[in-house]
C-alpha cells in the first residue's frame, strides 16, 4: 500500500480528510505533555497513526544513554530494513539509517504481517473513490455544458430557413460557461404547440448523485468507526442523534483511549521524570432520583 497514495487520498473527500484530524484532536484532549514528549510531537505522531496505522519516534539519548526526549519521525518516509533497524527516506535519493534501539515504533497490529502498521479504513477506499468520482463527474457536467439537455422540436410551416439558422445559433451559444440560459422565440401566426421542448438530460429527475454521495459517505465514516454525530453529518430526522456529550464520552472511551494505551508504550523508554501521561477518565456512571 503506497503511503504517498494514502496521504493524497486525504484530499479526495471532505469527511475522509477531516476525521483523522478530529480523532487526533480527541487524543490530544486526553494527553498530558511532559519534557520528554511535547503536545506538538504527540500531535504529529498521532495523526500519522490515524492515517498510516503507525507512528515513529526517535529516542533522543543523553551522554549516559538515558532517553530524555521523543522526536517525531514522519511515518510516510520510514521503512523497516531487512537486516534489522530502520531507514528514513530523504530527498534526492538520500536516506538515513537507524538502529533498532534508536526508534520507538507504535503500530496497529495487522493479522497478515507484523512489520508495518495498517489503518482500519482501507475497506472503505472504494466508497471513498466513488464519492470523489461522483463529485468530479458533476463538476465536469456543469463546466463543459456539452451534455444533451433537450430536443428543440418545431413543426411550424411558417418558420423560414433564416429563422431555423438563427435558432441553431442561439442554441449552440447556450453551451459552455454560462449555460442554462433562457430563450425567447416569437413565430407570428404560428400554430399551437408549434414548438416543443423535450428534455432528455434532466439531471433533476434522474440524477443519482445524492444517493451515491450519501451511501459512500456512510461507508467512509463507518470505515473510520466514526459516530455520525461527531462527523459533522446533518441528521435526517427531527430527533437528531441524541445527547452529543454522552456520544462523545462513549466514543472517547471505546475508540480514543485504547489508542492512548498503545502510545503509552513509548513511556517505557523515557527516563521516569520525562514521561508523559493521560488525563483521568471521567466518571460515566448513572444516577438515580
Amino acid at each position: 500500500m503506497s503511503r504517498a497514495g494514502l496521504a493524497k487520498l486525504l484530499r479526495a473527500n471532505a469527511h475522509h480528510g477531516a476525521i483523522p484530524k478530529f480523532k487526533r484532536n480527541l487524543l490530544l484532549r486526553e494527553f498530558v505533555p511532559s519534557e520528554g514528549c511535547s503536545a506538538q510531537t504527540m500531535a504529529k505522531a498521532s495523526l500519522d497513526y490515524m492515517v498510516f496505522g503507525e507512528a515513529y519516534f526517535y529516542r533522543v539519548p543523553n551522554s549516559f544513554g538515558q532517553i530524555l526526549e521523543l522526536e517525531h519521525l514522519m511515518a510516510i518516509n520510514m521503512r523497516k530494513k531487512v537486516d534489522g533497524g530502520f531507514r528514513m527516506l530523504l530527498p534526492d535519493n538520500e536516506f538515513e539509517d537507524f538502529e533498532e534501539h534508536e526508534i520507538e515504533h507504535v503500530m496497529d497490529y495487522d493479522v497478515e504481517q507484523n512489520i508495518y502498521g495498517i489503518p482500519d479504513y482501507l475497506g472503505g477506499l472504494q466508497a471513498l473513490l466513488l464519492n470523489e468520482a461522483a463529485t468530479l463527474f458533476r463538476r465536469r457536467y456543469y463546466s463543459n455544458g456539452a451534455h444533451a439537455g433537450y430536443i428543440f422540436y418545431t413543426n411550424d410551416p411558417d418558420m423560414t430557413e433564416e429563422d431555423e439558422n438563427e435558432l441553431r445559433t442561439q442554441i449552440s451559444a447556450s453551451k459552455g460557461v454560462g449555460n442554462f440560459r433562457s430563450m425567447f422565440v416569437n413565430i407570428p401566426g404560428g400554430a399551437e404547440n408549434a414548438i416543443k421542448i423535450i428534455p432528455i438530460g434532466d439531471f433533476q429527475a434522474k440524477d443519482e448523485l445524492e444517493k451515491v454521495k450519501n451511501i459512500t459517505r456512510n461507508d467512509v465514516i463507518a470505515a473510520w468507526r466514526m459516530n455520525p454525530a461527531l462527523a459533522g453529518i446533518i441528521p435526517e430526522n427531527t430527533g437528531g442523534f441524541g445527547d452529543i456529550e454522552k456520544i462523545d464520552r462513549v466514543y472517547t472511551s471505546n475508540e480514543i483511549l485504547p489508542i492512548c494505551q498503545l502510545f503509552s508504550q513509548a513511556n517505557g523508554c523515557l527516563r521516569e521524570d520525562r514521561r508523559f501521561n493521560w488525563k483521568e477518565p471521567k466518571e460515566t456512571g448513572t444516577t438515580t432520583e
